[in-house]
């Protein structure tokens, strides 16, 4: 993957904005040669931010985007507690309410795609709306 310059102050680093556009990013092509199709990135709701949705066959997948540099304190997945999975279910039960749907009208999953130094990880249906 390039490396993207950030500026003068940390030359050839990403910052903190840039890694986390250039990651979804690459989730996103990641998960479309995966058959998956876009729906909607960096959607910003009361409760939370979604990084992607996209669609699998007749179901809404709400992917959660993580990196971690290495597994030192732990990989990219494992970054996800289950505050943050409260945040999502959160933010996408919003989403599916301004679409006219819910957890129970509407078939959906919860997907992370977790990059660790240069290993991708999918994780699908990684957490569910019935704990």
């Amino acid at each position: 993957m390039a490396e993207i310059l950030s500026g003068p102050d940390r030359p050839g680093k990403l910052s903190r904005q840039q890694a986390g556009a250039h990651y979804e990013l690459q989730a996103r092509r990641f998960l479309e040669r995966k058959g998956l199709r876009f729906i909607a990135a960096n959607v910003h709701l009361r409760g939370g931010e979604i990084d992607l949705i996209m669609k699998h066959h007749k179901v809404i997948v709400f992917v959660e985007v993580r990196y971690r540099r290495s597994s030192h304190f732990g990989g990219a997945a494992a970054s996800i507690t289950r505050s943050k999975q409260q945040k999502l279910l959160l933010a996408a039960r919003n989403w599916l309410a301004r679409t006219s749907g819910s957890f129970d009208t509407v078939d959906c999953r919860f997907d992370v795609v977790a990059f660790t130094g240069n290993e991708i990880e999918w994780l699908t249906n990684a957490f569910t709306a019935d704990f």
